[in-house]
């Protein structure tokens, strides 16, 4: 797994007021907390969050404070402004060799359905699971292969298998499934009434004879 520095300020808890003019001059506030120690709130530019938040990878963090050692730990919990979609705050998460650690991680899907030559359309459900497992065996993301799936298929949780990590997330849950273009008209009439609407990710066009 590939690590990203970060160099942070240590910070006392502070108003609302003070953590707005820190947003304002490029910074974002943010907390670390570990079993067994205090939790230490700091401050770390925006800039140098851009490839640890908008990424599709899981990374390992090592946290750094002025004449410190570095921390270990991983990005925990993310708060965007609803507005401008900018990061507001971080939670990192300290680890231990020994400790499992759950966390989400994103799923990466792999490979064209054959439901797609069918006329199919590919939809994604989940883009991140709930896992657990040791740090050692922290993945990046967790690879779904959909070559196999035809127009009615669908992966749920339950059909997951991953050496050394324990999946959180509810077993029901679908993850990706290839519908018929009627189906997806059905589900973007109903998410519009629900405000809320699976991501279409590849459609297949209808072989002619």
């Amino acid at each position: 797994m590939s690590e990203i520095s970060l160099n942070a300020k240590k910070r006392e808890i502070s108003t609302k007021g003070v953590v707005n003019q820190l947003r304002k001059s490029g910074y974002v506030p943010g907390i670390y907390y570990s079993h067994g120690t205090n939790p230490i709130t700091f401050s770390v530019p925006e800039i140098a969050l851009k490839p640890l938040v908008f990424t599709a990878e899981t990374h390992l963090v090592n946290l750094s404070f002025e004449n410190e050692e570095a921390i270990k730990c991983i990005l925990k919990d993310v708060q965007f402004d609803p507005v401008s979609d900018r990061v507001i705050h971080i939670d990192l998460q300290g680890i231990s060799a020994n400790e499992m650690i759950s966390f989400q991680v994103p799923v990466l899907i792999t490979g064209t359905a054959i439901g797609l030559k069918q006329g199919g359309v590919l939809q994604q459900y989940l883009h991140k699971i709930d896992i657990e497992c040791l740090p050692a065996n922290i993945p990046q993301h967790l690879e779904i292969d959909v070559t196999n799936l035809n127009i009615g298929d669908a992966i749920h949780v339950r059909d997951l298998k991953f050496d050394n990590i324990n999946i959180i997330t509810s077993e029901e849950a679908s993850v990706v499934a290839v519908t018929t273009m009627r189906v997806e008209a059905e589900t973007t009439v109903a998410a519009t009434e629900e405000s809320k609407e699976p991501e279409v990710i590849a459609k297949g066009k209808v072989e002619e004879d």
